[in-house]
């Protein structure tokens, strides 16, 4: 298997790594590219990746192209590209928040397996939760795109129309998880703990709790049951915060999310 990625910023820069330290499937050669490609084949161990400035260079040397770079900048990637995609060779992954398949499929107009995907930042150490969806071409590649991805976290097939959500759950869900770590940290440090401490501890209760989840069927509720007793500490506590609007402010805050990026489609 031959990947090339496409636009090495901060995304792509995480796949990359994901992909150059992951077991989970074979790579014959990883190309990454970027304008400026100073020092970025120093940060990987190993000669199967290669660096270039050239996007041409690297679709052509790749049979799985994965686009990663900004939305503003997609169309004219393509406009360059499409000339030497080939049909029945090239798989078009794209990583390009609110780019529908069908503005890829109008720009390079050929029939190309084209496999949408949402990945996020955890994919540097093989924890991304990527939502996936397909053209017509791209669903009998889907395996493809389920195998790279697996391999850097779990993977899950959705409809196109459900990707604006998607995003808003697993791409930014990293951000909102990382500011509820940070206010348990802080409040750790205020209950007396040093910071490098307070981190730890609100970090991998945060797993804990996950982890709990996801190695069983239980329902959050269920676990929370488990550690709340009658006029216990943990009660008062969790009551306090649904008195200030915790959940609320939740879903508030990812419906804002929501209506954020219909908003920015719409004006596309």
């Amino acid at each position: 298997m031959k990947i090339a990625l496409i636009g090495v910023g901060n995304l792509g820069f995480s796949i990359a790594q994901g992909i150059a330290e992951q077991t989970g499937f074979h790579v014959d050669q990883l190309t990454l590219t970027k304008r400026n490609v100073t020092g970025l084949a120093e940060k990987f161990d190993s000669n199967k990746v290669k660096v270039t400035s050239s996007n041409i260079e690297a679709v052509q040397q790749s049979d799985i192209i994965i686009l990663c770079v900004q939305p503003g900048q997609i169309n004219s990637v393509l406009n360059e590209i499409k000339g030497v995609l080939l049909e029945g060779r090239h798989v078009l992954i794209s990583t390009v928040t609110g780019r529908a398949i069908a503005d890829i499929e109008e720009v390079i107009k050929k029939d190309i397996a084209v496999i949408r995907s949402m990945p996020n930042t955890a994919i540097s150490v093989g924890q991304s939760m990527t939502c996936l969806s397909a053209n017509e071409q791209g669903k009998e590649q889907m395996k493809i795109a389920q195998q790279i991805f697996d391999a850097l976290g779990q993977s899950l097939v959705i409809e196109e129309n459900m990707m604006q959500a998607a995003t808003v759950i697993c791409a930014s869900g990293i951000a909102f998880w990382m500011r509820l770590i940070r206010a348990t940290t802080q409040g750790a440090i205020q209950l007396g703990f040093d910071a490098p401490e307070a981190k730890n501890m609100a970090t991998q209760a945060c797993m804990g709790a996950a982890s709990l989840l996801l190695n069983s069927d239980s329902h959050p509720e269920e676990e929370i049951d488990k550690v709340t007793t009658p006029r216990g500490c943990t009660i008062s506590g969790l009551n306090e915060m649904e008195h200030e609007g915790m959940s609320s402010a939740l879903i508030k805050g990812l419906m804002k999310s929501y209506d954020k990026i219909s908003d920015i489609i719409s004006e596309k």
